[in-house]
C-alpha cells in the first residue's frame, strides 16, 4: 500500500496556521491506555485506608482531571476529560486509542543518503531525528534502538554529514539528520546542509513526524526556536524531545526542568494548540518506552488511515 500523509494528521502535529481537526475515536481513552500499559509503578494510586466500623460505603474517589496544556494525538476530542493515567511520563503526551506495541524487537541500519532523492523507496513511515550539533541526536537513537552503535557517536560536533536510515522491526525507519548550527563548519558546508536537508523535509512523503532534539541541560537557543518555526511553516509535523535532562552543567545557571520551562514559555504563544514534548536522557534511559508510544500512536493512525 502506498503510504501518503493525510492532511488531518499533519494539522494534529504542526504549528500554526494550522489547526487540530477532529478525529473520531475507535475506542475508549481508559482502554487505550490500560492496553498500553503507560503508567509506570511510580503512577500507581495508593492503597486504600482500611474502612472505619460503620462508616457509609461510598463510592471510588473520583479520578484526578490533568488540566495542563496537553498534546491530543489522533482520535482524542478536544474536549475529552483526560486523567493522570492517560499522560506518558515525564511529557504532555496522551495516549489516544491509536497507541499499540511500542516495543523495538530488531534494528539495522540500511544505507546513507548524499541526497534526499537517493533515500529508500519501499514507502515505509518513518521519523526523522533533527537537533544542533552535539544535541545528543546518535545516543538518543542508539537508546530507542538499543544498541550501542547503531548510530555512532562522537565528541566532535558536525560528523553526521549524511541522511542515515534504520530500520526498527523490518516496519519503520528511524532516520538520522545532519545536526545544525556548527560553527566550525564551512560556509560552503552549512549551505549543503540546508539545501538537502530541507529538500528531505519537503519531499519525502513518507515522513510521520520530526524529533525536534532540544539539550535542556542549557538555556533555550534561538536556532532551535528558527528551526521549529520553518517546520511548522512548512505544514511538518513534530516533537519536542529535551535531552541531557540527567544533566546540569556548571555556569550555565538552571536546571533541566527549568531550562524546559523557559523553552515551553517562550513557544507557547507561538501555538495555536499545544506541540507534543518529553523529557528524555541517553543515560538513565529517562522517557525512552513514552517516546516509543507516542511513536506508535502517530505510526499506527498512519497505517489505519492512510491512502
Amino acid at each position: 500500500m502506498l503510504l501518503r500523509p493525510r492532511p488531518s494528521l499533519l494539522r494534529s502535529l504542526a504549528p500554526p496556521p494550522l489547526t487540530r481537526a477532529c478525529v473520531p475515536a475507535r475506542r475508549t481513552l481508559s482502554a487505550a491506555a490500560e492496553a498500553a500499559g503507560t503508567a509506570s509503578a511510580g503512577d500507581a494510586a495508593p492503597a486504600p485506608a482500611a474502612p472505619r466500623k460503620n462508616a457509609r460505603k461510598l463510592g471510588p474517589p473520583p479520578t484526578q482531571i490533568v488540566k495542563k496544556a496537553l498534546f491530543l494525538p489522533p482520535g482524542v476530542e478536544g474536549d475529552a476529560a483526560v486523567t493522570a493515567d492517560m499522560v506518558i511520563p515525564g511529557s504532555n503526551i496522551v495516549v489516544g486509542p491509536y497507541a499499540g506495541d511500542a516495543r523495538v524487537k530488531e534494528a539495522e541500519f540500511v544505507k546513507s543518503s548524499a541526497r534526499a532523492r537517493d533515500c529508500p523507496k519501499d514507502d515505509r513511515p518513518e521519523f526523522a531525528v533533527l537537533g544542533r550539533s552535539n544535541v545528543g541526536k546518535s545516543s538518543l537513537i542508539n537508546a530507542l534502538t538499543r544498541r550501542k552503535e547503531a548510530a555512532l557517536t562522537s565528541k566532535k560536533p558536525g560528523k553526521t554529514q549524511t541522511i542515515n536510515h534504520f530500520l526498527v522491526n523490518k516496519s519503520w525507519y528511524l532516520v538520522d539528520l545532519p545536526g545544525y548550527g556548527f560553527a566550525a563548519a564551512s560556509q560552503s558546508a552549512r549551505m549543503d546542509w540546508s539545501s538537502f536537508t530541507k529538500g528531505y523535509f519537503l519531499n519525502r512523503d513518507t515522513l510521520v513526524g520530526v524529533l525536534l532534539l532540544i539539550d535542556a541541560s542549557i538555556p533555550p537557543q534561538k536556532i532551535d526556536l528558527d528551526c521549529a518555526n520553518w517546520l511548522g511553516r512548512n505544514n511538518i509535523g513534530l516533537t519536542f524531545v529535551f535531552t541531557k535532562c540527567d544533566k546540569v552543567k556548571k555556569g550555565k545557571g538552571r536546571r533541566p526542568d527549568e531550562n524546559i520551562k523557559v523553552f515551553q514559555e517562550t513557544i507557547s504563544g507561538l501555538y495555536p494548540d499545544p506541540p507534543p514534548w518529553i523529557m528524555t536522557s541517553s543515560v538513565t534511559g529517562l522517557g525512552r518506552d513514552g517516546l516509543l508510544l507516542h511513536m506508535s500512536q502517530l505510526r499506527n493512525y498512519w497505517d489505519n488511515e492512510a491512502v
